[in-house]
Formats: C-alpha cells, structure tokens, sequence
C-alpha cells in the first residue's frame, strides 16, 4: 500500500484493528478512522503496544514504557487536535514530562524525574498525540548514533542490524520505521532529527530557530541550536504536528516569522510555483560524499526538474568550517558541564567512574577548561554561519544537498565508548566528516528536511536534504509533499521474523 495521496489512505475497516492494518496507515488516516467511528483510541494504543512488545526486543528503542497506564488514558480519551487520540512516543531528551521519568541515555541522569510538563508535551496532547513511552538516546543526546551504555546495548538499524540507527533521536527513527507509531517525538541540536531519519528511511523536519518554544523552564538548548519537533512516516503528519506545536511563547529569546499559512494546508498544495533550487554536492574542506549519496542527489534533482523547477550547482556558503566545528564543539562541552554539575549537586556527589561514557568524560574536562571568552566567541561564529547563508541563498528558494556525507555508518563509528578511544575534540570531528551539511544550518537557525527518497541495492535508505529560508517551513513542505507524491517512500517496511 502506497501512502502518500489522502484519497490512498482512507480506507474501510471491518471489526477490530489488527496490527497489520495499523502500521499500513499514517497518523492522519488513523485519526481519520476515529472520527469516523470506525476505531477508538483504545483499539489503536493495544495495536502499538502489541508492535512494540514484539519489535522493540530486537530494536532497543524504547525506554520507560508505560504501557498499562497509557491503555487507561486512552480508553477514557476525549478525541481532540487533529490526530484524534493516536499513540505516540516521547523522546528521552530530558524532555519535561510528568508521567514520564528520563535518563537522556546516561547512567548519571537515570530516573530524572519532573513536576511540570515542557510547553510542546502539553501541545502534543492537545493535538491528539498519546505517549506510552520514550524513545533510546545516546547519552546526553550528543552523538549521531544511538548507542548509550545506560541502555545496555545499542539501538538497531530495522534495514541492517550492523549499522548505526543515527543520532541522538535514533529511537525515534527506529519506532516509526518499524511501524510502532506513525509519528514520533525528536529534537535536533545538530542533525538529531535529520540523521536518524536518514538511516532509518523515515520523514525528518528541523524547524526554524524560535519556531517551536522551549519552556516554560528553558529559553534555549545550546546556544540556540536545539529544537524539538517530529520523525514521521510521511509529510502531511510532520505538517500537522508542526501547525500545533508552533507558535511564540511569552518569554522566550527567539521567534521565527509568523506563519503565512498552515503547514497542512501547504502540503495539500498540488501545484507548487517552480523554485530556484541550488545544489551543494561537495563538502567544506574537501570533505567526501559517499558515491551513494552523491547519486541520491542527482536523483533527486531529477526529479525537481521533471516538476518544472530550475535546478542548477551552487556555491558553499562561505565559512570557516573546521572553526564552526570547534566553536560547535565547545558549545557541547560547556553545556555538558553545566548539566552534569547541576546533577551532581541534586545528588550531593562527585563524578563517579561510570557516570559518563568516555568521550563525554573528556568533554566534560574540555568545558572546565573554557572560559567566557571562548564561549561568546563560539556563539559569534553561529551567527556568522546564518549571515553567510543568508548571503549564498539570496538568490535561491531552496538549497538541495546529502543528508549525510556516508551512508549510515557501521556501529561504534560514532559511539561515545569507542574502540579507538578518540577523545571529544577528535570525536566532534569524525562527526563532522559525516553529518557534514547538518550542524551548519543548526547554527544558522534555518528549517531543513530529511527525505528518504533513494535506497541502495542492498535496501539502505538514502536520503537528500532540502535547506530553506528562515522561517519559510512551508515551502520545504510544500516542496517534499511534492517529491512524496512521485516517489513515496511510506509503503517500504523493513521485516521482522
């Protein structure tokens, strides 16, 4: 089944969901059956819950599970939002929830619990999302794998289990693949969205900075790089679920543009003016795109120029790669510091040995060493990347490139207890040898895409990536609805025994 088209998604159900029904249908089509009465919320939370007993064994992406309280909630459930009442999964990013403890994946933070919600939970709610659980992290979310040691094991790639699933929203990835939700919590710092949705096949948006609020008890999360928003199966639910976690909070340092439409209504478009889409096929520095992902993009452009849009090379924007990468870096570090120093004063201790997997610990030793001037001079050279952006785009709608410089790399590549004892500076380089095109627009603050429009021979997905303006969200959806409808990726599965 092919889901892409609203008219290809609606479809009669006779007696009680099973679960091979479930996970053919995305998060709009499910809501759709319980407003037509055809499914309760109830019926579809046994659907998910059954997929997740039987798949997350094999995955490892989900922690916490509240799987007999989340049964209740939704057999009392008042449908609302325009996802009715359909499960949902929370990422273990410390993101504020008070059903849900959290350990974003690290021994030390384990069982952190909360007596608020975030603002964004309580607006996923009111869009008709329901959590029974949170999704696998590495530790501290700051690795492009899922691999943390708190969770005894990594989470695995459903396409091949020698690779990674990405990072840091990898279980994430790895759920909605495996068809256990349609649509899933995420957060991106540095490709934490964009990554995971590349290795796993699935839909990824980074919002614009300001886009979707951070409290009511945090302003920002690294220096302004940080946003949460959704992995789903296909665009018109991420679509959805941006129109209602969007919107200023009173209080908060940023605020993207006003939205001039909504974003469902934007992928609803089904004629969408020609762009100027430019192409970045080489990284900064030399730095090497697998032939692989250099195809995707060509197939990719390909397919825009058959849509009637100009598509032509374009110039890098104009930046001191290896310097953003360092001023990335100790932007890490110095929040691992204020997170972990936070932590141990609540549990009246020192650092321990096995608080921090080793990278980290040496991050962690990196940021004591920072002082404030080397802070504020990392944070200049973020707005200097969205400035010299805005500059190379002024003449583009869009920017088309990898998501990833590799295909999803092998395990332990990228893990924070590596074989070859890499320390943090020379861990946050390797990374930057792979996730090459993503950090970069974090600090610039613009909305990005992730699309699964390519797979190798050997069924690897492959994804290109669709840069925008700030704030201009709408047309990378508008954009990726389109390429969805002539080559949909929803109806490729992986298999389980």
């Amino acid at each position: 089944m092919i889901i892409t088209p609203e008219s290809d998604i609606k479809g009669e159900l006779g007696g009680e969901m099973q679960s091979n029904e479930y996970e053919n249908l995305d998060g709009l089509a499910l809501a759709d059956l319980i407003e037509r009465g055809e499914v309760t919320s109830a019926e579809l939370m046994d659907c998910a819950i059954d997929l997740a007993e039987q798949r997350n064994p094999t995955l490892n992406a989900i922690t916490y599970p509240r799987f007999e309280e989340s049964r209740g909630i939704a057999a009392d459930w008042i449908p609302r939002g325009p996802f009715r009442g359909i499960p949902f999964l929370l990422k273990d990013s410390g993101f504020a929830h008070k059903r849900f403890a959290s350990s974003i994946g690290s021994n030390l933070f384990n069982d952190t619990t909360f007596q608020y919600n975030a603002t964004v939970a309580d607006r996923f709610e009111a869009a008709g999302l329901i959590p029974f659980a949170r999704t696998t992290v590495p530790e501290l979310c700051m690795a492009g794998t899922t691999e943390a040691v708190r969770n005894g094991g990594p989470t695995l790639n459903p396409w091949d289990a020698t690779r990674s699933v990405g990072g840091s929203s990898g279980g994430a990835a790895a759920a909605v693949a495996a068809r256990i939700v349609p649509v899933a919590h995420g957060s991106d710092g540095g490709g934490s969205i964009r990554i995971p949705a590349a290795c796993c096949g699935v839909f990824g948006l980074k919002p614009s900075r300001g886009r979707v609020p951070m409290g009511p008890v945090r302003g920002e999360g690294w220096a302004g790089m940080a946003t949460d928003g959704v992995l789903s199966m296909t665009v018109r639910d991420t679509a959805a679920a941006l129109d209602m976690i969007c919107g200023y909070e009173a209080g908060a340092p940023y605020a993207a543009p006003p939205q001039p439409r909504s974003f469902l209504d934007a992928v609803r478009e089904t004629t969408v003016r020609p762009l100027r889409i430019g192409i970045l096929r080489t990284g900064w520095e030399d730095i090497g795109i697998a032939p692989e992902c250099d195809a995707a993009v060509s197939f990719t452009a390909s397919l825009l120029e058959q849509l009637g849009h100009d598509v032509f090379e374009a110039q890098l924007p104009a930046i001191d790669y290896s310097g953003f990468v360092h001023a990335h870096g100790s932007i890490l570090a110095s929040n691992i510091v204020v997170a972990v120093e936070a932590r141990l004063k609540v549990l009246g201790r020192t650092l321990q040995d096995g608080d921090l997997e080793p990278v980290l610990v040496d991050g962690y030793q990196v940021g004591k060493g920072l002082d404030a001037a080397s802070y504020v001079d990392a944070v200049a050279r973020l707005h200097g990347v969205g400035r010299a952006f805005a500059t190379a785009m002024a003449q583009l709608d869009v920017l088309l490139t990898p998501t990833l410089a590799q295909l999803p790399c092998k395990l332990d590549y990228l893990s924070l207890s590596p074989s070859d004892n890499l320390g943090f500076r020379a861990y946050r380089t390797r990374a930057s040898t792979y996730s090459t095109f993503l950090p970069v627009i974090n600090g610039a603050g613009l909305p990005a895409a992730s699309l699964p429009l390519s797979w190798t021979r050997e069924g690897l997905p492959v994804a290109t990536q669709l840069i925008g303006h700030f704030g201009c969200e709408d047309t990378l959806l508008e954009l990726s609805a389109q390429l969805e409808r002539v080559a949909p990726w929803a109806a490729r599965k992986p298999v389980f025994a």
